[in-house]
């Protein structure tokens, strides 16, 4: 399938190259790319039950890519993103990608945000032959180069996360009774089975939809069976309303959360003054935390932040959207100044790429899955902070093991350099 996919490609390119008497190096004949620009597009919760922090993404991925532009672009492109509201609503989010890609005629889509969104618009977007790049979510689903060939995933997937958080609680928290508060959705099951992959069938379960801002019922329930770890994966609204809800019904689990809804900025401005709730909570990441203003790619993104974002609160939502955007533009770099959708997509399965993450990048011919690998935090006196080391690992049975290649550096400019 892929190699139809790609011979598919192909012919489309050749067959528009020799209809068009205007060779601009991928111009034209590319949808999305002309001499000066690239157009790539996303949707994204702006509004909505998921606008919390993930609202801050894509202006901060805009904002990277205005910090290359004035630095003369890419390839002598300047990159526009156009970044549209979908709500957190899949029917909407099918509404969003169908404008960007048919009436906008975007190069490609980039970091679509959500599991059950994103999910409906994978067979579009291959119909189509657009490149759907770093996904924003963990969701297994994005990592099928065969099916969707075009399609590559940036968080650690959800199974990953969950084995490499179950570790943790296994050697630290060994005889406690493990429970689970999930979204319904490949989310929260995904989650899951990497958490059963370490501990086996966790004592109770529950899951939760974004539609009914109520956990009352499911937070009851695990404390009626007496859970002493609450494994959550949550977007932040929830994990605020899950730590809200037990608090008030006294109960105290040790709370372990996904990194998908654990960034201590956005669950401050939810909690408010209930934020000591989020005392001691766990979690992970795979990017430089927002608050270590001794890291090169905080400095970075500081001053991109505050030059080309107005300067917005600083968290690790930011820190989120500016790799993506590092990312995107390295992958740029990398396909040169001919570039077509089906150039980029090989250069991306080329792998080799190096940026601010503790894990590794995992793009490959055969693999489309992105980080592969986590550090665990916790929030001690009101500040998040990394622990440990970082940990790498499958979404089968593989073990989780210790990875010890340090991150890269940004170049002096913050700018990947053209290879």
């Amino acid at each position: 399938m892929r190699r139809l996919w790609s011979v598919l490609a192909a012919l489309t390119l050749v067959a528009a190259a020799g209809c068009s008497s205007d060779d601009n190096s991928g111009g034209s004949d590319v949808p999305g790319v002309t001499d000066t620009e690239i157009l790539v597009g996303t949707h994204m919760p702006l509004t909505g039950p998921a606008a919390a922090g993930y609202s801050k993404i894509a202006p901060a991925t805009k904002a990277y890519f205005d910090y290359v532009n004035a630095n003369g672009g890419v390839h002598g492109r300047k990159i526009s993103y156009k970044i549209m509201d979908d709500t957190y609503n899949p029917a909407t989010t099918q509404q969003v990608v169908r404008e960007l890609v048919l009436q906008d005629k975007v190069f490609a889509i980039l970091n679509g945000l959500g599991t059950p969104t994103h999910t409906g618009v994978l067979d579009f977007l291959k119909t189509n032959r657009v490149p759907d790049l770093f996904v924003a979510s963990g969701s297994r689903s994005w990592d099928q180069p065969d099916k969707y060939p075009g399609t590559f995933g940036f968080n650690v997937d959800y199974t990953v996360e969950g084995k490499i958080l179950a570790t943790h609680v296994k050697t630290t928290m060994p005889g406690k009774k493990v429970c689970f508060l999930g979204q319904d959705d490949d989310f929260g099951r995904d989650a899951l089975a990497g958490i059963e992959k370490v501990l086996g069938p966790v004592a109770a379960k529950q899951s939760y939809v974004t539609s009914n801002p109520n956990v009352g019922p499911q937070i009851g329930a695990l404390k009626q069976a007496g859970c002493q770890v609450v494994m959550l994966a949550t977007v932040p609204g929830f994990t605020a309303l899950s730590l809200g809800t037990a608090a008030k019904i006294a109960f105290k689990p040790q709370f372990v959360v996904s990194q998908v809804g654990a960034d201590l900025t956005t669950l401050a401005r939810q909690l408010g003054a209930a934020t000591p709730l989020t005392e001691g909570l766990v979690s992970a990441n795979y990017l430089p935390l927002s608050n270590d203003d001794a890291n090169p790619w905080i400095q970075l993104y500081k001053k991109v932040n505050a030059a080309h974002n107005g300067n917005a609160e600083f968290d690790n939502n930011i820190v989120y959207g500016m790799s993506v955007g590092y990312l995107f533009v390295q992958s740029l770099q990398k396909a040169g100044k001919d570039l077509t959708r089906e150039g980029l997509i090989q250069t991306i399965e080329k792998g080799g790429f190096q940026g601010p993450g503790h894990a590794p990048l995992r793009f490959s011919a055969d693999d489309h899955s992105g980080y592969g690998g986590m550090q665990l935090s916790t929030i001690k006196g009101g500040k998040q902070g990394y622990f440990g080391q970082p940990f790498e690992t499958d979404e089968e049975d593989g073990a989780v093991v210790a990875y010890t290649t340090p991150a890269a550096t940004p170049p002096q400019n913050g700018i990947p350099a053209a290879s």
